[in-house]
Order: C-alpha cells, then structure tokens, then sequence
C-alpha cells in the first residue's frame, strides 16, 4: 500500500511538471513590441520537450515543435508598416501580445554617452521633452547585466514604452532623436532596443569566437566563465570597497559634530575661491572635506521653491540648505539640481553645506559648469569665496588592484547583447569609444571585429551600421601636440572601409570637462542622416561634413582635396580657417594657414619652405576648428601623414 501510496505521488510529480510547462516568450516579445517590417520575423520562446506551439499572427498561423533545448522558433511572413495588431501564442497555454507596430526596428549599444537618459539634459530639452507624445516610437531598455556564459533572455527596465513626457526622459537621448528624425522624414512606427552599459570597451561586446585574435582578451574571457571566480573576485572587492569606505565615514568628524547645522562655528574654517579641487590647497586626494557657503536672500525671492545648482562634483556630495538635507548624489558625471522647498528659504542669511567624499585623484567642484541658487526673480551666483575644512584625510581606495567585470572580454556579449542576436532589425547605432583610448590602432581592428561579429550571428546581411566617431573632450591645448583621441577616432573612421557603415562627426559638441556632452540632440541628427543614406538609400542626402581623400605639395604649400562636400566648404561663421598644422621634413607640427579654392583647400606657414604633412583638428579637443560644408557638417579630424 505503502508503495502504491509513493507510485501515485512521483506520477502527480512528474504530471503536474508536466501540465506547468507553460509556453514562455523572451522579455522583447511583450506588450507594445516593434518588428522589423518588409522581412520574416522570428519569433520564439521556451516551452516543454517536444510540445507543439502554434503562432497566429496577421491572419496566417504558423507552427513549431520545442527540441530538447525547449526552444521553439517561427518565422513570420514579411509585412509592411502598419499596426496596431495582436499575436497569439498556444501550447498548453495561450499568450496574447498586444498592440503590436510593424515598423523599423533600431538597435542602440555602446557605453555611456548611448546609455545617457534624455533626462540628464532635461532642462536643455524641456520644449522636446513636453512635446514628445508619439505612441510610434518605442523604447526598450535592457537592465545592466553582466555574464560571461551562453545567456538565453535579458531582463527589462520598464517593457516596450511609448514616447511621450513621462517616459521619454528615460529613453537613451541619442536614440530617442535619431528615432524622431526618422519618423518625421518616413512616418515609420521607429522601435529603438538601448542595450548599453557606460564604461565598456568594444571587447566586452564581442564573442569567445571574435577574439580568437586577441589572444590576451581570449584568455580571460575563458577564464571568467568559471562562476565561483568570478563571485569570489566579486565578494572580495566589495569587502575592500566596504572597508575602506566604513574606514573613511567612521573617520569623518564633521558628522559626528554636526558641521551641517546651522548654528555650527565655522570661524575656523579656511578660505577656498569655487569652483576648484581642494588639492589646490595642498589636501591629500582622498577623505572627506566640507564646504560652506553663505548668502543673502530678500524678501521678495520668498514663496517659491528655489533650484540649488552645484555642477559637477568630485566624487560624492551630500548637501544641506540650512541645516536640511537637500541632495545627494554619487556620480561625478551627473548634475547637481536640488529643489529647495520655500519653506527652507528664509529673509537675510542662508546657509548652504556640502560634504565631498572622494576616493582619490582630483577632488571637489568641477570648473565651467553652474553654481548658482535660481529664485523667484534672479539667480544667485555662487562662485567666488567658499569656507572648508578637512574632516579625514585617507589613503586613496585603490580600485586599480579591482577587477571591473562590465569592462571584461565578452562581459556585454553575454549579459546584455546575445539574447538579442537574431531579432530582426533595420541596423545598429553606437556610441562607443572612450575606454579603448590608448589602444588606437587594436581599437580599428576590434571594432571592424565587432561589426563583422554581429552581422555573421544576425545572418541578415550586411545590415546597416552606424556610429558617432567621439566628441572634444579636455582642456583645449595652445599648441599643435599629439593626441589619443584623435587617434581614436581616425581608428573609428577606417572602419568605414566596411560595407553599409556610416559615421556621424561630434568633434564640434564635446565639453572640454565633460565627457558626457549634453548635446545629444545634433548627435542623434548626424546619425539619422547617415541612416538615411546608408539605411534607406537616399542618394541625394548629404549626411556627412567634408572627409580628406588626398593632397599634393606644390612648392610651398599642401593643397587638400575632400569628399562629401556637398554645396561647396565653408569657414563656420565665415573667419579664417582655424586649426590646421603643417610640418617639414622633420614633422614638428606648426600653425597653418588655409584658404579654400573651391572645393579644396591649399595650406602653408611661410617659415616652411618644403612641406609635407598637415593636419586637422589633430587634438583631444581642437578648439576653434571650423571647416564644414555648406549643409553645416563638421569635417572629422585627419592627418596625411601615414
């Protein structure tokens, strides 16, 4: 009986698995999706070992069998642009996706400059912001993961999400107004898929297979599939960063002592003229300062919510109005915007705190960014004289001994980009660059690695692929010098070389120290431009600024011939042509002059007498640099010299 009673549990067992086996889709294939319109769709999922799964979609219905794997796999019939329409999915259950456009889909990668939320620029963008309600262009958001072994399914932010001025602020910017563009010009339902994550090198975006000729890159990626590593490494650095910021919070007197509030004695605080690093006043990199900063309000700025605006801040600020904490913020990257409620805003004197945190290197207000208190009727001006003091100095955390697994070889593959592979797509926009400078001319062959990578696991041709060549960043420089960002991004212009690719130019809207411009509007502009050529084959379009093909030396002077001219080159605000070098025979580069002859440009410096190099713009940041054609185009940065 007994034995019966043990049959008749392990048959409910393995019945009940059975009848649970429900049809499961991928995260992407959800309420609001995007398809690919004018070529099969696949559609797939998960269900039970040999179960049979039909798809009724578009008045057809197709179906698919599960292998041992458990994945079924359809392919729809091509459709053209139009929706909203509905899917149904049965096996031993039924699944409905609704509202379903058919239109172009657009996949967005790279690192932070594409992962950068509209939000960040929000008040630059508040008219686009207000005014975005559009339910045909959709945002996806894969959610940040990181993995080094076959992956089957990413997880999502927030689904399929309509434009409009509520969820747009969380859409990748670049992406959003690339996608706008291309609406306008095609009246195409636009589905754009952000799977970016800031930080990450073109490696971590490749597979084992792509850097078998990185032999480095190969070994670690073979050597981080090993889970219980990859935790251990994981734990161990969490442990040291934990410590070490236990070590400096406990060691941080101006807490204890309540440095915030408002009747603290600060006279013997020291005098510091903002925005600036504390090490210009001899302050070890590391540990914890306070500043303070008092002001006067009237009476007729009272009644409304004021905007405290501190810039940028290295690294971690927590910040107090009068005694009250206002804000805090982690990033170095981010804006400090902090709503002070009318409550806290008082007639007479006012007392604004700010405790930095920083765990080594420059530390404290970034310079050319607003610090200022925006009132009811005017703006308060907060640079100028600022009190501080010292609470604990510390050894700086030595994050160069951590392992930084989202810059690992394969570590995006894997986590955030092979679940996608397959989904039929219109083509790729990328924005990505900034942690390969130094590694130039590697960059040029990873890159192209990358491209051909992708399009051999997509198997849809060559589809199109498009990128933002990196914007000016850091303090401009006096003198022509050598620079590896120009590098990078000639590296990113030979990878034009390969079919189907485009590049846009942002060398013309960086911030000279930021290297998050906020400028993502004419970014996402260039490259719905670019798309509109490469993607769509418009043959009329011009989508690029002038690009150099050759030069010949005639006695003196070097003269310049371009492509992508289009109604002719042009001075930007009609001055001389700026930022152009020349060198002799021993190619020590000076400042040139230039003067365009139609569509070329001739080049000299009257002190070189046989010349035989020039370049352009050749610098991390080329300040001034003005050739453009007549459609408003910046030129890229170029060198004739091999």
């Amino acid at each position: 009986m007994k034995n019966l009673k043990l049959v008749c549990c392990i048959f409910l067992l393995l019945l009940g698995g059975k009848l649970s086996a429900k049809v499961i889709l991928p995260s992407l294939i959800s309420d609001g999706i995007v398809l690919q319109r004018d070529i099969k769709i696949p559609i797939w999922g998960w269900a039970d070992n040999g179960e049979e799964v039909t798809v009724s979609f578009n008045g057809k219905t197709y179906v698919a069998k599960t292998g041992i794997d458990k994945k079924w796999k359809v392919m729809l019939n091509p459709v053209k642009a139009g929706g909203p329409f509905e899917m149904k999915i049965v096996g031993t259950n039924t699944i409905t996706v609704k509202n379903i456009l058919i239109g172009d889909v657009w996949l967005c990668s790279g690192q932070s400059n594409m992962e950068y939320e509209l939000y960040k620029s929000a008040e630059k963008y508040s008219k686009e912001i207000a005014a975005s309600t559009n339910d045909q262009i959709r945002h996806f958001q894969v959610k940040r993961r990181i993995g080094f072994n076959t992956s089957n399914d990413i997880e999502s932010v927030n689904g399929w999400q309509a434009a409009s001025p509520t969820t747009v602020p969380n859409f990748t910017a670049v992406g959003y107004f690339f996608a706008k563009d291309l609406y306008e010009k095609y009246k195409v339902p636009i589905g754009i898929i952000n799977s970016s994550f800031g930080g990450t090198p073109a490696e971590a975006w490749m597979n084992e297979n792509a850097l078998k000729d990185f032999p480095n890159y190969y070994a670690n990626a073979m050597k981080y599939k090993d889970t219980a590593l990859v935790d251990k490494i994981t734990a161990q650095d969490k442990e040291m960063v934990d410590s070490w910021y236990k070590q400096v919070n406990d060691g941080d007197i101006g807490t204890k002592e309540k440095w915030y509030e408002n009747n603290y004695n600060s006279l013997d605080w020291k005098t510091i003229q903002m925005p600036a690093f504390w090490q210009d006043k001899g302050l070890s990199d590391a540990g914890v300062v306070w500043f303070k900063k008092e002001i006067n309000i009237d009476a007729a700025d009272l009644g409304k919510n004021a905007i405290l605006k501190l810039g940028n801040i290295i690294q971690r600020d927590i910040t107090y109005f009068n005694g009250v904490m206002v804000g805090t913020t982690g990033n170095k990257y981010l804006d400090r915007n902090y709503i002070i409620e009318a409550k806290l805003l008082k007639v007479g004197k006012n007392v604004i705190i700010v405790r930095v945190l920083n765990e080594g290197g420059d530390a404290g207000f970034i310079k050319d960014k607003p610090y200022q208190l925006e009132l009811n009727s005017k703006n308060i001006d907060l640079k100028g004289d600022w009190q501080y003091k010292l609470s604990n100095s510390s050894k700086p955390l030595q994050r160069g001994g951590m392992t930084t697994f989202q810059r690992e070889p394969t570590a995006m593959y894997h986590g955030m980009l092979e679940p996608l592979v397959g989904y039929a797509i219109k083509g790729v926009i990328w924005y990505q660059g900034e942690s390969n400078i130094g590694r130039n001319q590697e960059y040029h062959q990873l890159f192209s690695g990358l491209i051909t990578q992708w399009r051999e696991e997509w198997a849809q041709g060559d589809f199109p692929f498009l990128f933002v060549q990196l914007a000016n960043n850091n303090p401009p420089k006096k003198e022509p010098s050598e620079s590896s960002l120009a590098a990078l991004q000639e590296a990113q212009q030979q990878t034009l070389a390969l079919p189907n690719t485009g590049m846009a130019v942002a060398n013309d809207i960086g911030e000279w120290n930021d290297v998050h411009p906020k400028n993502k509007l004419d970014v996402g502009k260039r490259l719905a431009l670019v798309a509109q050529k490469v993607a769509y084959g418009d043959e009329k379009v011009v989508y690029s600024g002038p690009v150099y093909q050759s030069m010949k030396i005639k006695k003196n002077k070097i003269i310049l011939s371009f492509s992508n001219i289009g109604s002719g080159l042009m001075a930007k605000n009609e001055g001389e042509l700026k930022y152009f070098s020349i060198a002799g025979a021993n190619k020590k580069f000076v400042w040139a002059k230039a003067k365009i002859s139609k569509n070329t440009i001739t080049v000299w410096n009257e002190n070189i007498s046989s010349p035989v190099a020039v370049r352009y713009a050749w610098a991390d940041n080329p300040e001034g640099a003005n050739l453009y054609n007549k459609e408003g185009l910046p030129a890229s940065a170029f060198r004739t010299e091999k």
